[in-house]
């Protein structure tokens, strides 16, 4: 998972949605893990944060019903977008005092904040901005704000970018087109996040075949290539069949291993053959609870014979499913206004 740096007030510019969902739910998910209180102030964006939380392995259930982790309504973050910057920073103060006393060791809040720059001429919220330090001395909180540059004009993102003295860089992922993200969150794993189509399906290949000559290249590299597919919602037939036969060129001393496949992505790669490919391992997705999600009548995480894999003229092309982690009935992807060039202060 994506390290936060250390500075209480901080900011950064995720060039698009998937990575705008990924550093969120970095900052929320480390502090849960550490028992710090978490509030997260949502603008129609919560399902698809917690959804992020639960791929990256982060159990939301426990702390939501505890109130370790407390998300507020898009409609009390709208009222504060319209309050003085003295009222936000006084909200802001009891926050983190009022968790401080109930015995929590640190606190963090994360607030969607795309309206603040749209009321008046966003002086209230550069102003809060400019003060939260004054708020953060002598607490144990932290702020981090992330701001999507594809939401701010250029002399915004300078203004936004004057209010904070620090600003934590955008790593450069392996690919990142607004629908699709890859990125490398550890030696030898790929990380494939959002959907896969025609426009994006060969970077899936040479992510995979740079992960492969990177483990060949090693003596000591583990026999298997991973590809974390935990936040990938959508892949069509085609991709699914330029897996199955990779894993199939596979040389006999490795393993392709696809993790945290949700339910509707599993169906496809069935239909392509993956539980009777060679040399490819599936597991399912842990969903909410921790458990892995298995679609109706097993799927390609139940180990099956090695077999003959369909070439790709035998399916559809563009075929494919949207998903969820949840299951069939859950809803397939994020609201279609949710993430879309949001910015979030973090604390």
């Amino acid at each position: 998972m994506t390290q936060i740096a250390e500075p209480a007030h901080s900011c950064a510019l995720p060039v698009s949605d998937e990575e705008l969902w990924e550093r969120t739910a970095a900052f929320l998910g480390e502090g849960l893990r550490a028992g710090e209180h978490v509030v997260y102030g949502e603008n129609r964006t919560a399902d698809a944060v917690l959804e992020r939380l639960v791929d990256d392995g982060v159990p939301v259930e426990g702390p939501l019903a505890s109130g370790q982790l407390v998300i507020l309504p898009t409609e009390v973050m709208v009222a504060m977008a319209d309050a003085p910057a003295s009222a936000v920073l006084e909200s802001v103060t009891t926050m983190i005092d009022g968790a401080l006393a109930r015995g929590y060791p640190a606190v963090r809040l994360l607030s969607e904040a795309s309206t603040g720059m749209s009321r008046g001429d966003g002086a209230a919220m550069l102003e809060y901005e400019a003060r939260f330090d004054e708020v953060l001395r002598g607490r144990p909180a932290r702020i981090h704000c992330l701001y999507d540059r594809n939401r701010y004009s250029e002399p915004d993102i300078a203004r936004l970018r004057a209010a904070h003295r620090h600003e934590i860089p955008v790593a450069a992922p392996l690919y990142d087109d607004n629908l699709l993200r890859i990125t490398t969150p550890r030696p030898y794993v790929a990380r494939i996040a959002g959907e896969v189509d025609h426009s994006n399906r060969p970077m899936i290949r040479r992510a995979l075949e740079a992960a492969l000559d990177e483990v060949l290249r090693s003596p000591s590299s583990p026999p298997e290539v991973e590809l974390d597919l935990s936040s990938l919602r959508f892949l069509d037939v085609a991709g699914a069949v330029s897996l199955v036969h990779a894993a199939a060129e596979f040389p006999c001393t490795h393993t392709l291993l696809l993790t945290g496949v949700r339910p509707g992505v599993m169906r496809v790669l069935d239909r392509c053959g993956a539980p009777f490919a060679p040399r490819l391992r599936v597991t399912a997705h842990p969903g909410p609870a921790g458990r892995p999600v298995q679609p109706e009548g097993g799927g390609a995480a139940e180990a099956g014979p090695a077999g003959d894999v369909p070439p790709a003229g035998d399916v559809a092309e563009g075929d494919g499913a949207p998903d969820s982690p949840a299951g069939d009935d859950a809803a397939a992807a994020r609201p279609a206004d949710a993430g879309r060039g949001h910015g979030a202060v973090v604390a």
